[in-house]
């Protein structure tokens, strides 16, 4: 494996070996200690997955609130997403920038998204399974979001009218969402 930084700091990409023949392909998505050996050392506690039958549906901006924040390890095993990430931490010198990642079942690129930033998708293509890895159990207390397209933010999503759950059609703008994560250099 091999890991490449993002320009947001503490965001990897995760770059598996591949193993393929005529048949299909092998692949370790996660091993504990080759990530160590890699620097990431999260302690996941968690897998989820989420099927997203049409291109277009979008999934954020979500975020889990201190001290219940999650850091994610994202994959996509079937289709493709374009994944969209905030640093929220107060006093970042990136605070409110975003970055977005094209993951897909082709590129098997994992995405590590620590504390202290709200993650989103959009699925780019039909029948999209994206597995994800969390450090942390989901606590609705702490469940927060933000707008997927706040002004502020300008994200430069693929599409312009998404398919949202209810929940996302509801979150707040950035300056006026709860947000208790504060970087610390």
């Amino acid at each position: 494996m091999k890991v490449l930084e993002s320009k947001l700091k503490g965001v990897k990409i995760v770059e598996p070996s591949v193993f393929g023949d005529h048949r299909g392909f092998f692949m370790e998505s996660y091993n504990e200690k080759v990530f160590n050996e890699l620097g990431i050392t999260e302690n996941f506690i968690q897998d989820n997955h989420s099927l997203s039958r049409e291109a277009g549906v979008l999934r954020g901006m979500h975020y889990q609130l201190s001290p219940k924040g999650q850091t994610k390890l994202i994959r996509v095993a079937t289709g493709a997403i374009y994944d969209v990430i905030i640093d929220i931490r107060k006093g970042s010198p990136t605070y409110g920038e975003w970055e977005g990642f094209i993951l897909s079942e082709y590129n098997k690129r994992q995405l590590l998204v620590p504390k202290g930033f709200a993650h989103g998708f959009c699925t780019i293509t039909e029948d999209v399974n994206v597995l994800y890895k969390v450090d942390e159990l989901y606590s609705p207390d702490h469940d927060r979001g933000i707008a997927w397209d706040d002004p502020a933010l300008n994200i430069n999503w693929p599409i312009t009218e998404p398919i949202l759950s209810n929940k996302d059609q509801k979150h707040p703008q950035l300056k006026d969402a709860e947000n208790n994560f504060v970087w610390k250099g």
